[in-house]
């Protein structure tokens, strides 16, 4: 089955990577599922945030 995710490596402390995988396994995810997960919930959360100080640029950080 094709698929458009890219591969890359990433590096991470030991300790991080250990409580992401105690935090997938509660989820019943993989660790790679997991940060995927993760990450769009922090990109579609910022997306938010991002489109609200565009449509009120007084608004500061």
């Amino acid at each position: 089955m094709a698929t458009n995710k890219r591969v890359f490596t990433l590096r991470l402390p030991e300790d991080v990577l250990d409580k992401i995988g105690k935090l997938a396994t509660k989820e019943h995810r993989s660790v790679t599922n997991y940060i995927e997960f993760v990450l769009l919930q922090y990109l579609e959360a910022n997306a938010s945030s991002s489109e609200q100080q565009k449509t009120n640029p007084s608004r500061t950080r």
